[in-house]
């Protein structure tokens, strides 16, 4: 931890704060290595081994499905909002459901 609030302190005290200059220091931050259940991990292999991120990008593409088939019938394009709404009010608990179920 002490890495990177050190790293955090000479982002600070260099006063670049434009991508340019952040990046440097955010590429130190994703190589710090931390302990998840005794193993050693980067940021970098966080959304790999995410099981919250993993739920993430199965219900995103969930509702990606949904967008296409429901724009599909209404024959334009309905966006992602109404999508994600609609999906949400109307399919996400039985998804979820059915993911516990298949989880076990």
């Amino acid at each position: 931890m002490a890495r990177v609030f050190a790293v955090l302190d000479s982002f600070v005290e260099e006063g670049d704060y434009s991508l340019a200059g952040l990046w440097p220091q955010l590429s130190q931050l994703l190589d710090c290595p931390f302990r998840v259940n005794g193993k050693e991990r980067t940021a970098v292999d966080f959304p790999n081994n995410s099981s919250v991120y993993q739920e993430f990008l199965a219900e995103r593409e969930e509702i990606l499905r949904h967008k296409w088939l429901d724009s599909e019938k209404a024959g334009k394009d309905i966006g992602f909002d109404r999508a994600l709404i609609d999906w949400v009010r109307n399919h996400r608990s039985e998804w979820r459901a059915s993911r516990k179920v298949q989880a076990g």
